[in-house]
């Protein structure tokens, strides 16, 4: 028979590493693919988000387990380099600098309340574990991988007698590492007695602006919600340096969070009704492009906003994608050899990819977390020459995104901020 395997992660704060690899590679990787699954849930008007870095980052470690034509077909879709030490390297670093930004404004902040900036350093927390059926056997390779490079250790469990106990103790495990932001993760009925492996990735993230905004300032202003009906919301102002560029039917403002290493990206259409058509243009050489945008005062009215969207399943966008073999289409074609022997009649693939995400922003900063559960189942700048007046007031694109890799750990748009 099939053996289940559920990888589950959630997104939320950092975990300090040192890294000497480039994250350039992962930091593609995850722009590459965030654009492919953006196009693939910016259906219809509702507000979406993803984070790319947390499913990457998921995916990368599964990748690790893969094997034949499975693995070949994951590199493919998901944008890795042929090498692959390169590219598990590249995800260390990544994880290091994302680490090495948070831990900078510790110190910083210290400096910065005698001349009434941020009261808060930027907490970004990365969390890996493996929790194991207790009687199955993985390979030792693929458990020091992922160790090694992912820091996730392994904790056994015991599926097979007592599956809802192993799912309640993996939710409280994510809910602590994303400060109650993720809760029930998985869902009744997900983890059964054959569950071999869930791994869970988990993130959190609180970045407080460089320059925050007044809260005096902010008042209700128009937003047009879905490009058509107006709505009065609580928008912020502030005139202060941003990363800006015109671009042909929409503009790009960057506003760094504290530290500088961090920063959130507005894309935002001329057309109040134009975010469909914006949307083609989104590619990964456009999110590189922000990271680079020359710096200008910018009168900035952008609202304040909430989002809590319901769990995504993200594997038929996957497969749509070119990614089949990983789910076991054809029947029998799986092949993760790599994490654990496979046999004729009993074997691991995937059978869901779930991504949970949250996202706050106000005044101060933004909080944002995120879950992804990948399920293994058995079986040209133009300046203005005055500071230009940029209203945030119709649906928008946004992300937030390591300015020295490009990453974008947080994507999404805005159709209504209420």
């Amino acid at each position: 028979m099939k053996t289940t395997l559920l990888l589950f992660l959630s997104l939320a704060a950092a975990l300090a590493r040192t890294h000497a690899a480039d994250s350039k590679a992962a930091a593609t990787a995850v722009n590459a693919l965030g654009v492919d699954l953006y196009r693939t849930q910016a259906h219809g008007e509702d507000n979406l988000l993803l984070s790319p870095y947390s499913i990457q980052n998921a995916l990368a470690m599964t990748f690790a387990g893969a094997d034949g034509d499975t693995q070949a077909e994951m590199q493919r879709v998901l944008h890795f380099p042929a090498d692959e030490t390169a590219l598990h390297g590249s995800f260390a670093a990544l994880a290091g600098e994302l680490a090495d930004a948070a831990k900078k404004t510790v110190e910083s902040v210290k400096n910065s309340k005698k001349n009434g900036g941020p009261n808060t350093p930027i907490e970004f927390n990365l969390a890996n574990r493996l929790f194991a059926e207790k009687h199955y056997e993985f390979r030792a390779p693929f458990l020091d991988l992922v160790k090694t490079q992912y820091h996730a250790p392994l904790e056994k469990v015991d599926y097979r007698s007592a599956p809802e106990a192993a799912r309640a103790k993996i939710n409280r495990w994510v809910e602590e590492q994303t400060k109650n932001k993720i809760r029930d993760l998985i869902p009744a009925g997900v983890i059964k007695a054959d569950t071999r492996l869930t791994l869970v990735n988990a993130l959190y993230l609180r970045a407080p602006w460089s320059d925050e905004f007044v809260e005096g300032a902010t008042k209700n202003e128009r937003f047009l919600v879905h490009g058509r009906d107006g709505v009065p919301v609580p928008t912020m102002l502030s005139g202060t340096h941003c990363g800006y560029a015109k671009r042909d039917g929409f503009q790009v403002v960057t506003r760094t969070y504290y530290g500088g290493e961090l920063q959130f990206v507005i894309v935002l259409p001329d057309n109040p009704a134009g975010l469909a058509a914006m949307e083609k243009q989104l590619t990964p050489k456009l999110l590189e492009e922000c990271a680079h945008l020359p710096s200008q005062k910018v009168i900035l009215y952008l609202p304040k906003f909430r989002l809590e969207p319901p769990t995504l399943s993200l594997g038929d966008s996957l497969q749509a994608l070119g990614m089949k073999t990983a789910f076991d289409h054809p029947a029998g074609s799986a092949n993760f050899d790599r994490m654990a022997p496979r046999q004729p009649n009993d074997y691991l693939y995937i059978g869901a990819v779930l991504h949970k995400t949250f996202l706050a922003l106000d005044e101060k900063g933004t909080e944002a977390a995120a879950a992804t559960a990948v399920v293994m189942a058995p079986g040209g700048a133009m300046i203005p020459s005055k500071p230009p007046e940029v209203r945030v007031d119709h649906p928008f694109l946004f992300a937030i995104q390591h300015v020295p890799s490009g990453a974008c750990l947080f994507l999404g748009r805005v159709t209504d901020p209420r």
